[in-house]
């Protein structure tokens, strides 16, 4: 796989999204990795508490060559598989994923990677499926994409999206059109330093009802082992992240939630501890 092209259409804007929403949990989570280095099999146990339910997960992972077949077994007896061959033609990924017993929500996507343009297609295993197609052009520091959906058995479009982007060394901007047209997405991302550290910008807007939120946000490395991460939006919500390397690949991860306008409410606290060997 290139990794000079454009990337995939997913990825416009990501990791200044991933500043501001990933791992903000309110949820309490401990995950467990053990893994065998004569089979290249790794287990992975979860438990998950929100909002007084609780979820327990057994997952297996197992690497073969080119390949990569993920299982997930959870507490309500569903299965999820997910297998991911790469390199099957030149450039090329495909992913097939079925949850038992729900088969009819299978799906299989390809991605076709280039030094200019990548390409994904992905699509329902039913009988009147739902066709998703995505597309970029460019190169790393520039790209320009699309995405569609469409649903074969009411001949109408679920969605189509645009977006652009530009990246430097130190900095990351994107537009993205999305909600067929309703929503237009802005954000920016600077690297502050050579370390962790950056600041992020988004604006929100919806078209259909003029309303906008503007969301700041950062990363800041405490030491080597410790980063903190914290956003506000133009609503008053205020959140924060706190991760630590626990040892080498565990994480223990505190998380929080306040609304800076109605501090009468209580506050949302989130905990998760992942332990890999």
């Amino acid at each position: 796989m290139t990794s000079n092209g454009p990337g995939l259409f997913s990825e416009i804007g990501k990791k200044a999204r991933d500043i501001l929403t990933a791992n903000y949990n309110t949820t309490k989570k401990i995950s467990i990795n053990t893994r065998s280095f004569d089979n290249g099999v790794v287990l992975t146990s979860t438990s998950l508490k929100d909002e007084g339910v609780s979820l327990a997960l057994v997952g297996a992972e197992y690497t073969y060559k080119n390949s990569l077949i993920h299982v997930i077994l959870d507490t309500e007896s569903q299965i999820l598989t997910t297998a991911t061959f790469t390199e099957i033609l030149p450039s090329t990924k495909a992913i097939a994923s079925f949850k038992f017993p729900d088969c009819s929500s299978g799906k299989i996507e390809l991605q076709h990677f280039h030094d200019h343009a990548t390409l994904t297609t992905s699509m329902g295993l039913k009988q009147s499926p739902v066709i998703d197609i995505s597309a970029t052009v460019g190169t790393s520091d520039i790209a320009l994409g699309g995405e569609a959906g469409y649903d074969t058995k009411f001949g109408s479009f679920t969605k189509y999206t645009a977006g652009v982007c530009a990246r430097k060394s130190d900095a990351c901007a994107a537009v993205i059109l999305a909600d067929k047209g309703n929503t237009i997405r802005a954000t920016y991302m600077h690297h502050l330093d050579k370390q962790k550290n950056c600041a992020v910008g988004e604006i929100m807007r919806k078209l259909s009802t003029n309303e906008s939120i503007v969301t700041v946000g950062g990363v800041y490395a405490v030491d080597p082992l410790t980063v903190v991460k914290a956003k506000l939006n133009s609503y008053g919500m205020l959140g924060a992240v706190l991760q630590h390397e626990i040892i080498p690949k565990s994480m223990l991860t505190i998380s929080g939630e306040v609304n800076t306008k109605a501090l009468d409410k209580a506050t949302k606290l989130g905990l998760s501890i992942a332990l890999v060997p």
